[in-house]
Parts: C-alpha cells; structure tokens; sequence
C-alpha cells in the first residue's frame, strides 16, 4: 500500500486535472491558515480605505481564518479562469467602457457551478471530506489563498498576477477538510515597475501593494452608490463601469492568451456602451441588455450616473 502521503499527492493531482478538465486555466492548494494580512486589513478598514464597504468589515474572524469560515478546514483548492477576450476597435463616438472582467456571462455563477462540480468529485474521492466553496462575494482573503497556492503573486497594483496568464484572472476557491499537500507560494515578479501606480488617474494606489478604494474607479462606478465627489468624476473618464488601466498598462499583460470558453465571449463586442443610449434607457432595456451580467451590480439609476459623467468628460475632456 503507498504512504499517506503518495495517496495524499496523487490526490491533489487529481483535483488539478478534475479542475481543468472543468474549465479552469490554473489550480493550486494553499494551506487552510490565519491570515498574514489580518492586522493591515483591520487598519485597512479602521481608517475608511473601504468608502461604503461596510460588509467587508463583517464576519472578519471567518474572513481572516479559513478555519473559522469552515471548521476543520485543512486545505484550500485555488482556481483561476482566464478571462482576456479581444475586442473590435472602439467607435468613433463618445464611448462608455466596461471592464473586462464584466463582458462575459456573470463569472459568480460560472465559477461556482464549475467548484460545486469539483467539491462533488472530491466528497465522493475522499467521504468524510467537508467542502465550502465559495467566489468573491464570500469571506474569504481569495488573492492571499491563491498567492500561497503558487497561482500567482499579489502585484503592486493588487490584482493577482501569473506569469502565463497575466493578472486577466477569475478566482475561486474550496476551502476543505481533506489534508492535501500545499504548493509552493508564487514568486513575486513585480520588480522595480511601477507602471501602474503611474498610471493610474485617481491615485488610488497609494503606495506599491496598497489601493485606497475611495479613489478607484472600479469602487466609484460601481460599488459607491452615492454622488461621485466633484473632483473625480474628470479623472473617471470614459470608464461606464469599472476599470483596467492599471492591468492595461502591465508588462505581465503585454500578449496574454486569449480564453477560450464561450461564456466569456464578450456580449458588447467593442467593450463599450454609449452613454447616451444607456442614459436613455429604460428599465426594460437595462433587463434586456444586462441579463445575466455580473454588470447587474450596479442599478440602473447608479449606471446612468456614470453615464452622464462620462458623456460630460467626453464634452469636455480638460
């Protein structure tokens, strides 16, 4: 009979193999253990970095302890889909732009179906095994999890890189009760580059590793409900809802592969909406043209306030 921990390895190469032939580009096992980040990310909300994130401050044990969010966890499965998709030149009017991130089917559901596929496999591989999957609405420090599980390292702009990949990455996770060998955590390969912390117009990243929220424009057009304050709306510029400017500008971007399932077929093939039709749209028009897009995080009403603002700077690009 092998060792447990042959059985153990052969194990987790099955999971990755499961985990591909499901649709994800990269998988790796990081350790269910306490977070690194737990006091920077309490000082983090402490000092108003979330803007109206409330619930990021909820359930903060679980968030910060893989343990506490399932108990008994010993392992955590990390997954990543590419997502990069090429786009048609942008028109030659004024243009509304989407991150790319949200041009596909609504990733939530894509992602979860795929790991409550994988958590089945492994509870019938291994019957006493506990799993809790989960996406990036549930309490989980996702980039650290998958840094330790050698898919990629955190970047200065704070997205997660992978050398192959690039930082165009959907992630997921099984937090588990089977013990599985972990891998090696990801090199960082950021070096002395600071493209984009230069690059960026709000100056939301802070410092190398550090986004205050309140200044990015992917928290502004998305998850600030209220007025956009005075002074930002200009930098904003032509982004409808979210960004990548920092993730544009990345040499670890620079000819990223391109993805290949369909769900991620890109429903605006420019990447783009005009403003003023999405000001002019109804609420039947926005169920039409949204569904089952992870754009319906954003209401219409927050959506056509973006609109106006881009249709602004468009007028008036100083």
């Amino acid at each position: 009979m092998p060792p447990q921990d042959e059985i153990a390895r052969q194990l987790a190469a099955e999971i990755k193999s499961q985990a591909r032939q499901l649709g994800f580009d990269l998988v790796g096992i990081a350790p269910a253990q306490p977070s690194a980040y737990r006091d920077y990310l309490r000082q983090w909300l402490d000092t108003g970095q979330a803007g109206t994130m409330h619930w990021l401050a909820n359930r903060f044990d679980e968030r910060t302890d893989p343990r506490t969010y399932l108990p008994g966890a010993r392992s955590v499965i990390c997954a990543a889909m590419n997502y990069h998709t090429p786009l048609t030149d942008f028109p030659a009017e004024s243009t509304g732009r989407i991150a790319r991130y949200a041009l596909g089917t609504d990733y939530h559901e894509l992602i979860k179906t795929k790991l409550h596929h994988l958590s089945d496999w492994l509870r019938q591989a291994v019957p006493n095994a506990q799993t809790r999957a989960a996406v990036d609405t549930a309490p989980v420090m996702e980039k650290e999890l998958a840094h330790l599980a050698g898919v990629g390292w955190i970047g200065k702009n704070t997205c997660l890189i992978n050398e192959r990949i690039g930082s165009w990455t959907l992630l997921g996770e099984i937090i588990t009760t089977a013990d599985l060998p972990p891998d090696e955590p990801a090199i960082d390969r950021c070096g002395t580059c600071r493209r984009c912390l230069d690059a960026c117009p709000t100056q939301a990243i802070t410092a190398p590793y550090q986004l205050d929220a309140r200044r990015c424009i992917s928290y502004l057009t998305i998850e600030h409900r209220e007025n956009i304050p005075a002074d930002l709306q200009s930098q904003i510029g032509n982004w409808l809802y979210g960004c990548d400017i920092c993730q544009d500008v990345c040499p670890w971007n620079r000819e990223p592969p391109i993805a290949i399932g369909p769900e991620l077929t890109p429903r605006f093939p420019t990447g783009t909406l005009s403003p003023s039709e999405v000001i002019d749209w109804s609420p039947e028009d926005y169920q039409k043209k949204l569904k089952g897009s992870a754009m319906k995080r954003v209401k219409l009403p927050m959506l056509q306030r973006n609109a106006r603002i881009v249709d602004q700077n468009s007028r008036d690009p100083q």
